[in-house]
């Protein structure tokens, strides 16, 4: 059995893959610059750590295989997460209308605090495996263009190099992984950057008496109306609490002051949010991040790979949190890993270039849905629409029509954007007859919410008032 795995960084992805790679190694090394903290706090490193997540039932899924032991699943929600089920626990707004809420529940999600995931999954692969984390910064790797030796990392103690017979670099968004392939004498990647200049804005809420099976609720942002977008969203996270985060493109950023929070969701295209905060009690300030832009480094495309040498996560690919992609291709970007390593182990020939082509096809998925919905958007940065975005963007436009009324249409969107699987799923003869048919039931001319919901929102009207 091979030695010495080496993963960058000790975030999500990172020990993900150190949980895929410990059944292959005798020793699984976690290389993380930051300090951890001991439960789930926030910590230095996540840009977005303090808004919205959502772990999509595709991400999920794929999480379940790879962590050791009992079910990542039911830890979670004994931690204090939710589950939402997008048939009937999701009320949203989309630019074609209303989503409907149906007797089937459909692909289940969960929310909570980013800080949450991190620390029960982060507990559970140290818990479940040999791994250890070490606190240093990658430096640089070591070998040449045909084979991955190692890392050069600096540590309390000084510079000096680990030796390792796998690496992967999860360092995330800030990793500099071209910069050290150029210097193994790699340096045709190609990278590319959609920016929309989107503005996330979040505030913690107690969460009202008798909410406690609130849906959650969603105004989306409208890509096609020629004006920046403004969203918002209310979800339920651990310790009795919702989570409200608001993002705008450039042009119509939300502010970061309390009355400015407020008003900013009043003026959404439905006032709901508004309606459920403005008589909340809120626990913390607004946090705001700017750090959102789509970004893609095209590594399944270079020329030549070495071996024993993965790139996971945002390392590879980074896209506009709006959409709730990233934590989902992580997790199946280290299924694919995990998958590749039990069929050949870590010494297989060419397995680090299977395993980053494989994991190039749930990016290229995300990427698709997010980039062709930011291109749109004025004043985006990195793209246009071209004739191929104006097809798509004419079928998905029908396909979520459809959805707002027609349950074979709703089950084909919700599939896609759980990443149960993957946009080929929309063109599949019965969701394109549901498409080409259009919705069966009437446009909803207001959230579709219970009597005992709306009363709560009345309630806290009331409460504002």
């Amino acid at each position: 059995m091979p030695r010495r795995a080496v993963v960058i960084g000790a975030g999500l992805a990172g020990m993900l893959a150190a949980a895929a790679l410990s059944a292959s190694v005798e020793e699984v090394i976690v290389l993380e610059r930051d300090n951890l903290p001991d439960g789930p706090q926030h910590r230095r490193g996540l840009p977005q750590g303090r808004h919205a997540h959502l772990l999509m039932a595709g991400g999920l899924a794929a999480m379940g295989d790879l962590v050791p032991g009992t079910c990542l699943r039911e830890q979670l929600l004994a931690a204090g997460a939710h589950e939402v089920a997008l048939g009937q626990g999701l009320v949203a707004l989309t630019p074609e209308g209303w989503f409907r809420r149906w007797r089937h529940e459909g692909p289940r999600m969960l929310t909570c605090s980013r800080a949450l995931l991190d620390w029960v999954v982060r507990s559970t692969v140290l818990a479940g495996t040999d791994v250890r984390i070490q606190q240093a910064q990658a430096l640089e790797l070591t070998g040449d263009a045909g084979r991955v030796r190692g890392v050069r990392v600096s540590t309390p103690d000084g510079e000096r190099e680990l030796e390792a017979d796998f690496v992967v670099d999860a360092g995330g968004r800030g990793s500099r992984v071209l910069k050290w392939l150029k210097e193994l004498g790699l340096s045709d990647i190609r990278e590319k950057t959609v920016d929309a200049g989107l503005v996330n804005a979040t505030r913690i809420y107690r969460r009202p008496a008798g909410a406690e099976l609130f849906p959650v609720t969603l105004v989306q942002a409208d890509p096609y109306g020629g004006r920046p977008g403004r969203s918002g969203m209310v979800l339920p996270i651990e310790g009795d609490r919702w989570m409200v985060s608001l993002a705008g493109t450039r042009g119509s950023e939300p502010p970061a002051d309390p009355e400015g929070f407020l008003r900013y969701t009043l003026d959404l295209p439905d006032p709901i949010v508004g309606r459920l905060i403005s008589g909340a009690e809120p626990l913390t300030e607004v946090r705001i991040s700017r750090s959102t832009s789509n970004v893609r480094r095209y590594l399944e495309k270079a020329r030549r790979w070495p071996d024993g040498f993965v790139v996971l996560g945002d390392a590879v690919a980074t896209f506009n949190p709006a959409y709730g992609q990233g934590m989902s291709v992580a997790a199946l970007g280290a299924r694919v890993l995990s998958a590749e390593l039990r069929r050949g182990g870590v010494g297989a020939p060419g397995l680090a270039r299977r395993v980053q082509r494989g994991a190039a096809r749930s990016v290229a998925a995300a990427w698709v849905m997010a980039v062709g919905q930011d291109v749109w958007f004025p004043q985006v940065r990195g793209a246009r629409p071209g004739v191929a975005d104006h097809l798509v963007a004419r079928y998905s436009r029908r396909m979520t029509k459809a959805a707002t009324g027609s349950y074979r249409a709703a089950t084909a969107v919700w599939d896609v954007t759980s990443l149960a699987t993957g946009p080929a799923r929309l063109l599949r003869p019965d969701a394109m007859l549901a498409a080409l048919t259009g919705p069966l039931l009437p446009a909803l001319p207001e959230p579709p919410l219970t009597a005992q919901e709306w009363k709560i929102v009345r309630e806290l009207d009331r409460t504002r008032g």
